[in-house]
């Protein structure tokens, strides 16, 4: 199963890589098997998409993926169907907070 990622401009800069990235991975991957694999292959965002102890999400970082947020789901959660077949990206933004 080859996976579409797009990285923020910021990652794909510190990772020296294309933002438009594929994964090989086995039938079923899970959110957590996607981001093992991204560590794995740019091992310079360890740390910048999850936490390294806890493997828990950076604050300030979203996962989208078939029009829907999977921030908040678990990271045992299955990737979408179109995600899997490669009809769908699975992207990786990074979140904006402010005001005034």
């Amino acid at each position: 199963m080859n996976v579409r990622v797009i990285l923020p401009a910021q990652l794909a800069l510190l990772a020296k890589c294309d933002r438009e990235l594929e994964f090989e991975l086995s039938s079923k991957p899970t959110i957590s098997d996607l981001l093992d694999a991204i560590e794995n292959r740019l091992p310079s965002l360890r740390g910048t998409i999850r936490d390294p102890v806890t493997q828990k999400r950076r604050p300030f970082v979203r996962y989208f993926a078939c029009e829907a947020d999977l921030s908040h789901y678990p990271a045992e959660t299955e990737l979408p169907d179109e995600v899997v077949n490669g009809s769908e990206t699975f992207v990786i933004l990074g979140a904006i907070a402010g005001g005034t």
